[in-house]
């Protein structure tokens, strides 16, 4: 009786350490920023927060710093997910072949994804800048018409922080290919072989399709990742010019900076919301188009 119940109770005690610290740094701040996020609490009236419904919501989406936060926001994590989806699978198809060094070259494409977003940023800020190196090698080429202030301006700065993700976190999404292309039987274009198949049609026809559970998982963490963008942005350009390149997060982030701790709860609700609402919806469209390899 006593092994039974020990048996019983041994998988709880060996969790509970994990269950805590996650309830601690993950649970409870989810739960106090939920309640905040309808209170006027802020950094004149810490101590006695207010009920105030839904004020901060309405505040939100009346500002049109909030709206192009949003918009920000969405067209980053759309492009680099397609972008990052496209550039891994071209990848993962490269590198997939055995050739001298392909291993090499493996490495090479992933080890961005393991450098820090915020180093990154800076080493790119340093590159970027007015007097940076991008525009000291353009004016020794004889070139200095082209050069600008590359994070000057909208249009230059949302290229370079979405094109430095895409570089970053492609070689990700390739490895994850790479597992899927392995997976695929080799039966498969065997067969299609002997019905005299080209390439095309054997890339469209099986590695595609069976690629689905890939493009499943490539496709979920890509979104989601994008939507919580903060800390490329905040490197490169702090939101700006202006707030030309805000994001929800660096929003938040303000937000908060400025002491307004019930909107800055509301800023976070609101994210979390499109988030989850986005990946499971995704997820659930994705998941049914996938086929049995």
């Amino acid at each position: 009786m006593n092994q039974r119940k020990l048996n019983r109770t041994y998988p709880f005690w060996i969790t509970s350490p994990a269950i805590i610290i996650y309830t601690l740094f993950f649970i409870v701040p989810i739960l106090a920023s939920f309640v905040f996020s309808f209170t006027n609490w802020n950094m004149d009236r810490m101590d006695s927060p207010s009920f105030n419904g839904l004020d901060n919501f309405r505040n939100l989406f009346s500002e049109g710093v909030f709206f192009r936060s949003m918009m920000n926001t969405f067209l980053f994590a759309f492009v680099t997910t397609i972008l990052k989806t496209v550039v891994g699978l071209a990848l993962a198809l490269l590198v997939v072949q055995k050739f001298f060094g392909n291993s090499f070259f493996r490495t090479l494409f992933y080890m961005p994804s393991v450098l820090s977003p915020m180093i990154v940023g800076l080493l790119f800020t340093a590159i970027l800048k007015q007097e940076g190196l991008m525009n000291n090698i353009l004016n020794s080429l004889g070139l200095g018409q082209f050069a600008t202030d590359w994070l000057g301006s909208y249009g230059t700065a949302m290229f370079w922080i979405i094109a430095i993700e895409i570089w970053m976190w492609a070689g990700f999404s390739m490895f994850i290919f790479i597992s899927g292309l392995q997976a695929i039987s080799k039966d498969y274009y065997e067969a299609a072989d002997i019905e005299g198949a080209g390439a095309w049609v054997k890339f469209r026809s099986i590695t595609l399709p069976l690629l689905a559970p890939s493009f499943t998982v490539v496709t979920t963490l890509n979104i989601t990742g994008g939507l919580k963008v903060f800390d490329l942005v905040y490197s490169l350009t702090g939101g700006g010019p202006g707030t030309d390149t805000q994001v929800l997060n660096t929003y938040t982030y303000r937000a908060f900076g400025m002491g307004l701790l019930g909107k800055s709860s509301a800023s976070v609700l609101v994210l979390s919301v499109v988030v989850v609402f986005i990946t499971f919806a995704l997820n659930k469209f994705l998941k049914a188009r996938e086929v049995e390899a």
